[in-house]
């Protein structure tokens, strides 16, 4: 066995270089044509309705020779029976295309016993019959072999040419076109397309697809069963390999070239000194047979002789044909219906399947839609007659045994809105009975969207619609009062989803509103709405984190500008006014509530749109009450004292003391965090620091130098509040407003009839503005980046209170008082009354002189131009 291996492999080796050398593997030199009908009983069909012959079949042959024809041509019917049984001489016979009997045709009869049959043409000599005739007795299994090879790679080769011829017509500028029309050949014809043509410019993919490659066949053992091979072992392996590989090939006729390489083998054994043999492929159209031939015969000896297949005599195998998908549903209602089947390329590439129907089993009278095999389509596609031509019948052959099967299912077994269809028809002179589908037969109702994913505009989406039948759906679009419509692509979804669609929805130039999905059916030209919502894209809620008794929480997510608000415990929590943004909202609202940790919340967006979020809920926050607060300001030797103008107002420079409470004991290892609103500077209070002291379980004393935790750049509102041992904190609590003031050493007057005095000391930027009295009628402002040490400031209209607003808080009116109130000069009239004086007495107006901090060193000798110093007392904030 490995030794018969061994050769059979090199003598085809040897055959495959010499096929590479001369192209015989390509078929493409037109041959003669030969005309035959087949009669069986009293139906008779063309050649190309016949996938098999049986014994007492009567064939009618007739060369369909041009009038011009010179060559005197011979036809030999010749019948086989086993590889080593020869046939009788009376199972060969002549046909002299020449003489006028054989105008009109030869009729053969198909004798018992025979197996397959073969035609040949060859060219007139004398003892041409007799001698093929011997050839043939001599060595019957060979051309057995060539008879079987010649039918299957006819076969093949018109399965290829069925997909080459409907791939051309597809326009070349439409990939989807190209790429689904493919799938569909591919599907219905067992071929394997060029995966990489469709890698290439959709202008070239149709070229690649029919011109650079060819698909390649996938097993059809229904068309080898016809064509009845009967090689097997290690010559048929590599033959069946040999018809996947480039080398052997030869272009386009790679796919069936397994068939053509054995071939050739076996006609060039058969070679004589007076005959070769050239193997003819045919092509049947109807009643004629057209042949392609690899090599142009020869009237010369050796003379050609060509080889042809006939169809098998044999049972018929009839096609296995199945759908494509067992779940899928036709609609009666669509002008043409196209059944998607499979199992059986032949009856796409052949015309072995005629007279096809789709019988409804439905009650009443039965329908029968005529059917076409159309392998561009990816089916059997039905054409309906208008109801009112009657019912419709399907042609049948002529003769006595051209009824359809009946079918085995039940009429009335379905429901109104669906019934059952079976596929009928003939397979050659035998009827046979296809797969059962199931069709819809009126309009789908009662539409819905079931998945439950809300529409979002700005982006792509994907539905689930669902009715009462959605076989019959022609198209689907989004449509508004507002926008023009909006094609949804859609496809019946997983086999689990019955009556659902699958869509597509393309809201990516969509504004968020109102819409509806306008459902358009077969048959119908009204359509069916259903509403919907486009949102707005991007929102994402993670969570909403908050402690037990809150009035705030913080939401996270995603877009959250688009929320309005959140419901939690049944109360309503609103953004705050600040610190929000896309991905934070800050909540708020008049009552604190204590959710379970992991419960829902819902937020409610602009959209009217309600989502569910979960809450994060952690512990109650620790909590204090304010009982008592004093600030004490700090007095500095040589320095005027500023009182602030609001009891509110902390002195920088000061000590800051309040004493705050809890409900249950005070925790030890809590502290308070004092800080300004703005967090700029905080300070941290615990008893480990000596800062804070407990009066008793309940009651701390708190103690703080400001200027020493904040440093002299802090100011604002201040407040204070709880810190639990892990770090939560509690609410904040107003404090005060801190405040800075500036230093002031002197207050230089002259009289209180002076517009000014001047001001000596530090840090007088401080201060926005002076008044002469509480209203600042007439204020003198401080000027930004103002750093001097002295000041011109009005003089206080009482003489003794002059009037400040701090830059830290300009709301309040601060003031100092002068030591020595400011004296007035005696007017002229009162020292005309007074008794007149020796002139050499006379004295000049009483000058005030300078009055410092009573802590400063003694005042030197006064100054007419220097002002007097003067305090007063503090005020309110107006």
């Amino acid at each position: 066995m490995k030794i018969l291996r061994v050769v059979a492999c090199l003598l085809v080796v040897s055959l495959t270089a010499s096929l590479r050398a001369d192209d015989k593997a390509r078929f493409d030199l037109v041959g003669p044509t030969i005309d035959i009908r087949v009669t069986r009983g009293s139906s008779t069909l063309p050649i190309a309705e016949v996938p098999n012959l049986e014994p007492g079949d009567k064939i009618w042959i007739k060369a369909d020779l041009p009038p011009s024809q010179s060559n005197h041509l011979i036809l030999i019917v010749a019948f086989l029976r086993g590889t080593t049984n020869e046939p009788p001489d009376n199972w060969f016979t002549e046909i002299d295309t020449w003489d006028k009997k054989t105008v009109e045709g030869t009729t053969v009869t198909v004798p018992g016993g025979a197996e397959e049959a073969l035609l040949f043409v060859a060219p007139e000599t004398g003892g041409d019959f007799k001698t093929l005739r011997s050839a043939v007795k001599g060595r019957p299994g060979l051309f057995i072999r060539a008879d079987s090879d010649l039918n299957e790679a006819s076969f093949e080769q018109q399965r290829i040419e069925r997909y080459l011829a409907a791939m051309k017509t597809v326009a070349h500028d439409d990939s989807k076109a190209i790429q689904e029309h493919s799938e569909k050949l591919a599907t219905t014809l067992a071929l394997k397309p060029n995966a990489d043509c469709f890698k290439q410019p959709v202008d070239q993919q149709v070229i690649c697809l029919t011109q650079s490659s060819a698909p390649v066949l996938l097993d059809d053992g229904h068309g080898q069963s016809i064509a009845e091979a009967i090689s097997t072992g290690p010559s048929s392996d590599f033959i069946n390999a040999a018809s996947y590989t480039q080398p052997v090939g030869a272009g386009l006729y790679s796919a069936y070239v397994g068939a053509v390489v054995d071939l050739v083998h076996l006609v060039g054994m058969l070679r004589t000194a007076q005959y070769q043999y050239i193997p003819g492929l045919s092509f049947p159209q109807g009643p004629s047979l057209s042949l392609r031939l690899n090599a142009p015969p020869s009237f010369h000896k050796p003379e050609s002789v060509i080889v042809i297949g006939l169809p098998a005599i044999q049972k018929a195998k009839l096609p296995p044909l199945h759908p494509h998908d067992i779940d899928q549903v036709a609609c009666l209602l669509q002008p043409t219906v196209t059944i998607p089947l499979e199992g059986a390329p032949l009856v796409f590439s052949t015309g072995f399947a005629h007279n096809l129907i789709l019988h409804l089993n439905r009650t009443g009278s039965p329908t029968d839609i005529p059917l076409t095999p159309d392998a561009f389509e990816g089916g059997l596609v039905a054409v309906k007659k208008k109801e009112k031509d009657g019912p419709l019948q399907g042609p049948t052959p002529e003769g006595d045994n051209a009824q359809p099967a009946k079918s085995g299912v039940k009429i009335g077994a379905t429901t109104d809105l669906t019934i059952t269809g079976t596929v009928r028809g003939y397979w050659g002179f035998d009827s046979f009975e296809g797969p059962t589908i199931t069709i819809q037969q009126v309009k789908g109702k009662n539409w819905k969207i079931v998945d439950g994913h809300p529409l979002l505009a700005g982006q792509d989406n994907h539905l689930a619609l669902k009715g009462d039948g959605s076989a019959c759906v022609e198209h689907i679009a989004l449509v508004s009062n507002n926008t023009k419509d909006l094609n949804v692509s859609f496809k019946s979804a997983d086999k689990d989803a019955r009556d659902t669609l699958a869509l597509d929805v393309s809201l990516k130039t969509v504004q968020p509103g109102g819409y509806s999905l306008a459902i358009q059916q077969y048959g119908d030209s009204d359509r069916d709405k259903v509403p919907l919502t486009a949102y707005t894209a991007g929102v994402h809620l993670d969570s909403v984190k908050m402690h037990n008794g809150d009035k705030t929480a913080v939401l996270t997510g995603e877009g959250l500008k688009d929320v309005v608000s959140v419901e939690i415990n049944k109360q309503t929590f609103t953004p705050s006014a600040k610190g929000n943004d896309d991905k934070t909202i800050h909540l708020q609202a008049d009552t604190g509530v204590s959710p379970d940790d992991g419960s829902n919340a819902t937020a409610k967006l602009k959209d009217g749109r309600t989502m569910v979020v979960k809450i994060s809920a952690e512990a109650a926050r620790p909590e204090l009450t304010l009982l008592s607060l004093r600030a004490t300001p700090v007095q500095k030797d040589g320095v005027l004292p500023v009182s602030v103008g609001a009891k509110d107002d902390i002195l920088l420079e000061g000590r800051l003391t309040f004493v705050v409470q809890t409900k249950d004991a005070f925790p030890r290892t809590q502290t308070i965090e004092v800080a300004t609103a703005d967090g700029s500077v905080h300070t941290t209070l615990s008893l480990t620091e000596n800062n804070l002291v407990l009066q008793d379980d309940h009651t701390a004393v708190s103690t703080l130098d400001p200027l020493k935790a904040f440093g002299q750049s802090a100011f604002g509102k201040l407040q204070m509040r709880p810190v639990a041992a892990d770090g939560t904190p509690g609410n904040w609590t107003p404090l005060g407003v801190l405040v800075r003031t500036p230093q002031i050493t002197a207050i230089h007057c002259t009289t209180a009839d002076a517009p000014t005095c001047t001001i000596d000391g530090n840090n007088l930027f401080l201060v926005q503005s002076f008044g002469a009295a509480k209203d600042f009628v007439k204020p003198t402002e401080v000027p930004t980046g103002f750093a001097e040490n002295n000041f011109t400031v009005p003089t206080p209209a009482d003489g003794a209170t002059l009037y400040l607003k701090l830059r830290d808080d300009p709301n309040a009116a601060a003031t100092v008082t002068l030591p020595t109130p400011v004296q007035k000069v005696t007017s002229p009239a009162a020292s005309a009354n007074q008794t007149a004086a020796p002139a050499s007495d006379t004295k000049p107006p009483a000058l005030e002189t300078i009055t410092p901090h009573p802590s400063a060193a003694p005042a030197p000798k006064p100054d007419p131009s220097t002002p007097t110093p003067t305090s007063g007392p503090p005020n309110d904030r107006n």
